[in-house]
């Protein structure tokens, strides 16, 4: 995991901190796809994972192909339902909302909204944080941007069709975003969850950095925590996710900008510091906000993985 993605910085530390532990991280910028396909092809060596840290449609197929060992964390009660496989392998950690953040010393603002992206005066390309097809985050721009555009979370092509339209107006940029990217002006305007576009406001320090979460098409998302079946380190493993379902941890995901997983537990038995609750933006921004079901992720990444290339890329 990136050290600016959701505070997992200050997490890796403390852990290490607290358990005396190392952690390594092989590829701390892989997409979903690209963590699910190192428990394949690293099976059998020291240096396959032995977490990861990926989208629903990334939890539940591997799931079923037993790439993920079975393990209830001991808060695994307090996940809500939706969020977790009642199986035990995976389960959900936190969620956000997919925003708009732009780098102000080259776009004139930053959108706010999928049509302002459009919009003749609105000077910037922009840009996913990475191909749709391998990363959650893509994915979900992907997503709201349907949402939008006269889709629905049972259809998701209106979203294709938007970049589509994006791109042959030569205001898409399909590279993976990076700080330097963002820097250079080369993806000055990005797509990603809300708590990643909050979190740069820290890395991106050179520039003024502008968030924004869309007037329309708002889509929240969550990330699903999962245990390599043949982990090379199986027990430091489930201590990494007891570590992770903790009080301690998922304040500390709070502090990220995230809403994790046992939010609502948390806020029952008052043990939420105030400071925390008020570094969120307003819960009105997030009303109304849709996710999509397993099965509607499911059937929109098919759509996604066999529309993407020939209508957005032209390949």
């Amino acid at each position: 995991m990136p050290d600016d993605w959701a505070n997992y910085v200050e997490i890796k530390s403390t852990f290490k901190k607290k358990y005396g532990l190392e952690l390594a991280d092989e590829d701390p910028q892989a997409s979903s796809g690209a963590e699910v396909q190192a428990i394949i092809s690293l099976k059998g060596q020291s240096r396959a994972p032995d977490v990861v840290d990926v989208g629903p449609g990334f939890a539940v197929g591997p799931a079923n192909d037993g790439l993920y060992a079975k393990y209830f964390n001991t808060n695994f009660k307090t996940v809500p339902r939706a969020m977790k496989d009642g199986r035990g392998f995976w389960t959900g950690d936190y969620t956000g909302v997919i925003a708009f953040g732009a780098n102000l010393s080259v776009a004139n603002r930053v959108p706010t909204s999928w049509a302002d992206v459009l919009s003749s005066d609105f000077n910037a390309k922009i840009a996913l944080n990475d191909d749709p097809r391998k990363a959650n985050a893509a994915f979900s721009g992907v997503f709201s941007a349907a949402l939008a555009n006269g889709g629905s979370l049972n259809d998701i092509t209106p979203g294709i069709d938007y970049f589509a339209r994006l791109a042959k107006a030569g205001k898409f940029q399909p590279i993976n975003v990076t700080p330097q990217t963002v820097a250079s002006g080369q993806t000055p305007v990005t797509i990603d969850w809300d708590y990643n576009q909050l979190g740069y406001r820290k890395t991106y320090t050179n520039f003024k950095w502008a968030v924004t979460i869309p007037k329309t098409g708002a889509y929240a998302g969550y990330y699903c925590q999962a245990i390599n079946a043949t982990a090379p380190h199986p027990w430091a493993a489930r201590l990494w996710e007891e570590f992770l379902f903790s009080d301690q941890g998922q304040l500390l995901w709070l502090k990220g900008f995230t809403h994790p997983a046992r939010f609502d537990d948390l806020l029952k038995r008052n043990v939420v510091p105030k400071a925390l609750l008020d570094a969120l933006p307003p819960a009105s921004l997030y009303a109304g906000a849709k996710v999509a079901s397993l099965g509607q992720i499911s059937r929109a990444k098919a759509i996604v993985a066999a529309q993407w290339g020939p209508k957005v890329l032209g390949a």
